[in-house]
């Protein structure tokens, strides 16, 4: 169904990359859901208005919708999606510019007509962590329950309270009016439960951590040296520059290697820096592969012997690339940050290391590259703990479960 200025798409077919027959998708999907023991379907299809951005840019939350519109969700549950999309851009989310508020505008007079309309059980939003960000979320909120629907929003990041605490006191006061009034509120992992438990019953939180299923071709062994691999936007914070401080020591002591950065500048600083350390190490064996996306990121992940991603970004929630590099059968390397050590399980399948410390981080590296035995206990144990609890399908069964739970729940 088509509006003016904008679409609505209110039946989900076949995911991107599936060509064929959308029903006969759905059929086997249908069939496979049937025959998956302990899944027990709802009687009733419940009616869910899916708020949500499709990629591109390829970005956590867009990765994220679009993995669970063409999940199996759309068989248990009527989803009614409306489209976030702004494909423009990364830098231009969050800013107030001409587009972002028309958009805005657009987007609650699509929600204002769709809950009328249908009558949803269950309204499900992203939650912003900005100012900007939680003003326009909040009106999808307000819309919601202005018909008496339940709400459920979901954070996918870790950095709420500490915006809040910054925010003056007119913002924060707007805050506990409108999300005192939300039924459900999804984080990544429990470390974040702390970040609504204050302003939410603990009953109404729920942790779903990321989790997909990703077209991975088999490991290289081709390759001689060692391989290093950063994936991520090029943004200080997300540690790229203390794994590139950290090549010169591990050079020295394990000359059989190289390091392999992917991503996109998001920094110009730090774009700078990055250059002219190569300029003063020009022998280092660093190769930038810039931005991947698809079968040349997996192609990477396949290569690879070690994954380091020692993140401290204020936004940083659960990482996707970790639980790429987890499926790819790597050790991970990274921080106690956000919901990192729910994942990264720290002498088990992987090491967490100080933030903002190169020394650690050539440390552990060096540790790995020593040990060729150490690599794959750390990388199979990646790989299971993937499969358990990382995959398309447990974070499908739980958000399931929380749909249920948050329509089911007494007002």
């Amino acid at each position: 169904m088509r509006f003016p200025g904008g679409s609505v798409v209110f039946h989900i077919f076949a995911p991107p990359g599936r060509p064929g027959h959308p029903h006969k998708v759905e059929q086997k999907e249908r069939a496979a859901d049937e025959e998956s023991p302990g899944r027990k379907r709802p009687e009733k299809k419940y009616k869910v208005i899916f708020l949500g951005k499709l990629p591109p840019p390829y970005i956590g939350p867009a990765v994220a919708c679009r993995i669970l519109i063409n999940s199996r969700l759309k068989d248990e549950f009527r989803l009614i999606h409306l489209d976030l999309s702004d494909h423009r851009d990364i830098n231009t989310l969050a800013r107030i510019d001409f587009i972002n508020i028309w958009l805005a505008v657009k987007q609650y007079f699509l929600l204002f007509f769709m809950v009328a309309r249908h009558r949803p059980d269950l309204v499900y939003i992203p939650a912003g962590q900005s100012t900007v960000g939680y003003l326009r979320d909040a009106g999808y909120i307000l819309i919601a329950k202005l018909f008496g629907r339940k709400v459920l929003t979901h954070l996918r990041g870790g950095y709420f309270r500490n915006w809040y605490n910054e925010s003056g006191r007119l913002m924060q006061a707007f805050v506990r009016f409108v999300h005192r009034k939300v039924d459900g509120q999804i984080v990544l992992g429990n470390n974040l439960r702390s970040l609504f438990n204050w302003l939410l019953p603990d009953e109404r939180i729920y942790v779903i951590p990321n989790g997909g299923d990703f077209q991975l071709p088999e490991r290289s062994t081709a390759h001689k040296k060692i391989t290093v691999l950063f994936l991520g936007n090029f943004i200080r914070s997300k540690g790229v520059l203390e794994v590139l401080y950290a090549t010169p020591a591990v050079y020295k002591a394990c000359p059989d290697i190289e390091f392999v950065f992917a991503g996109e500048w998001r920094d110009d600083e730090t774009r700078k820096d990055f250059i002219a350390f190569l300029e003063k190490y020009p022998d280092l064996p660093v190769r930038n592969s810039g931005p991947v996306k698809g079968d040349e990121k997996f192609r990477l992940l396949a290569g690879a012997d070690i994954f380091v991603f020692p993140t401290y970004y204020r936004n940083e929630g659960h990482p996707w690339v970790i639980v790429e590099a987890m499926a790819a059968g790597l050790p991970v390397i990274s921080t106690n940050h956000a919901a990192v050590p729910e994942t990264v399980i720290d002498g088990t399948n992987g090491f967490l290391v100080e933030k903002k410390s190169h020394a650690a981080v050539s440390e552990k590296i060096i540790r790995l590259a020593s040990d060729p035995a150490l690599r794959q206990r750390m990388g199979g144990e990646s790989r299971k703990l993937y499969l358990a609890e990382f995959t398309e399908s447990r974070m499908v069964e739980r958000m399931a479960d929380v749909f249920m739970r948050v329509i089911s729940q007494k007002d």
